[in-house]
């Protein structure tokens, strides 16, 4: 087979020689874009397959270990008389990791323990979350207050810890 354009006259490069995404002609970016709208708009996602997306997505910390709620002032503290707004405190254990939560109206203020950096993640639906450093006492502070039902994700080191489900 010879270079020769189909009319028998030299080749002259098309629009797909070379990598089509590197081509300056139609622009990268571009070009992936108006193909994820065709996409869309031709072969859509269907919703049953997007559940269970979304359903595997949560088991991303499957490996994770379960924080058991181990106090909850509401169901286990005494109440006091007179008393207002009384910020709501929580505890939570899994193994060595315990970690402690006063669900304020200002937000939420904490500690891991054992005492050390960690990452938590406020967790309030199937995509929004909320991050928050614990410093190298375990200290955090956020000022996000759940509405709803929450909980919280704790890596700790090499350990995930996810705490159960609570409505605020």
């Amino acid at each position: 087979m010879s270079d020769d354009g189909i009319d028998g006259g030299p080749a002259r490069p098309g629009p797909f020689d070379g990598d089509p995404l590197d081509d300056e002609e139609f622009g990268g970016d571009v070009l992936e874009e108006e193909l994820r709208q065709a996409a869309v708009v031709l072969d859509p996602v269907p919703p049953q397959l997007r559940q269970l997306a979304v359903d595997a997505f949560a088991l991303h910390d499957l490996d994770a270990r379960i924080a058991e709620l181990t106090f909850d002032s509401l169901v286990d503290a005494i109440p006091v008389r007179g008393a207002a707004d009384v910020p709501r405190m929580l505890t939570f254990t899994a193994g060595e990791v315990t970690v402690d939560v006063e669900v304020t109206g200002e937000g939420l203020i904490g500690q891991v323990l054992p005492p050390g950096p960690a990452r938590i993640e406020v967790l309030g639906g199937p995509r929004t979350t909320v991050p928050l450093t614990a410093d190298d006492m375990g200290r955090f502070a956020g000022d996000v207050r759940p509405a709803g039902p929450f909980a919280l994700r704790v890596r700790t080191g090499g350990e995930t810890v996810v705490t159960e489900w609570l409505r605020a």
